[in-house]
């Protein structure tokens, strides 16, 4: 794990970075069953279990890229990450199960728009640092985090929120 006094260059910032991305990934693929096994709402449990695949996929990803750069595939620990799971472990104990689905869509947008800053951050990073072979597989994460925020979005509008007003 790099700490964050022992970054003294952006390569160990981008190592860090890593880290903390794939800490998050790991906690998701965790977060992500019980979440489905909470939700009431049939499309919104069908997206958590879609998005588990996508996770396991994005941290893959991840492990490929530690590999190109020749180090071990590690986590460093994410309190934004475990705070975001902890909402949700205690939200997903809400009665009502629409408004339990709202909470959880909701979480799980907070989820989303942290990989998005983080995966968006870590492209800029690869880029500026030369490790352009990087880019493609970081972009095509961040392109799925998105499509994944706009699902959620779109959940909502639809169906959830209708449902719960």
């Amino acid at each position: 794990m790099t700490s964050p006094n022992q970054i003294h260059n952006l390569e160990e910032l981008f190592l860090h970075t890593l880290e903390d991305i794939y800490f998050a990934e790991n906690a998701i693929v965790k977060a992500l069953p019980t979440m489905a096994q909470k939700a009431t709402n049939g499309e919104l449990k069908h997206g958590f279990e879609t998005h588990l695949k996508e996770t396991k996929d994005h941290v893959s990803r991840l492990d490929r890229i530690f590999k190109s750069l020749g180090k071990p595939a590690k986590g460093t620990t994410c309190p934004a990450i475990e705070g975001i799971i902890e909402e949700a472990d205690e939200l997903a104990d809400i009665r009502d199960g629409q408004v339990k689905d709202a909470a959880l869509a909701s979480i799980a947008q907070a989820v989303e728009h942290y990989e998005i800053s983080r995966y968006g951050t870590l492209i800029a990073f690869a880029r500026r640092l030369g490790h352009d072979d990087l880019v493609q597989p970081l972009e095509e994460t961040l392109s799925e985090e998105k499509a994944t925020d706009a699902k959620l979005t779109k959940l909502s509008e639809s169906s959830i929120l209708k449902k719960s007003a």
